[in-house]
């Protein structure tokens, strides 16, 4: 086997594996975002349990709930990237590499899984060469 046979056969599962951990991160975000909806009840008494003592809880408690459901659509936004990115990059589109950008920058927020799989898309396809190194690998995918 050739040197370059084996360069790409390492290029196509290097992006196969990466397209499998966005694909099992977008899964996991959205059972977290479904979890989030179901449980937000749960999570309104507990924060509003806090805000005994507070001048003012009303706003407070809107506050809360602006947020929490600011929450759960990002984590829903961010679970739809990841299944997306995950299915380009498993693919070889020539669109992966720019979703998985997108998504690593927006998994950021989400520790553990979602901040070691966004930093480590962003280090490996952002650098300015990586779009030259990435047309080779999506035409060995």
């Amino acid at each position: 086997m050739s040197s370059f046979a084996s360069t790409s056969q390492n290029r196509k599962n290097y992006l196969r594996t990466l397209g499998v951990w966005w694909i099992v991160y977008g899964v996991v975000s959205l059972i977290e975002a479904i979890l989030l909806f179901v449980f937000s009840g749960t999570a309104t008494v507990m924060f509003g349990a806090l805000l005994q003592r507070v001048p003012n809880p009303f706003v407070l408690m809107s506050d809360f709930h602006i947020l929490y459901g600011a929450g759960i659509l990002l984590t829903v936004v961010c679970g739809l990237a990841g299944i997306g990115a995950g299915l380009a990059l498993s693919a070889g589109s020539g669109s992966g590499r720019s979703l998985a950008l997108v998504a690593g920058f927006l998994a950021l927020w989400h520790i553990p899984l979602g901040l070691t799989l966004g930093v480590y898309t962003l280090i490996v396809l952002l650098p300015s060469n990586a779009g030259e190194r990435y047309i080779p690998m999506r035409e060995a995918a």
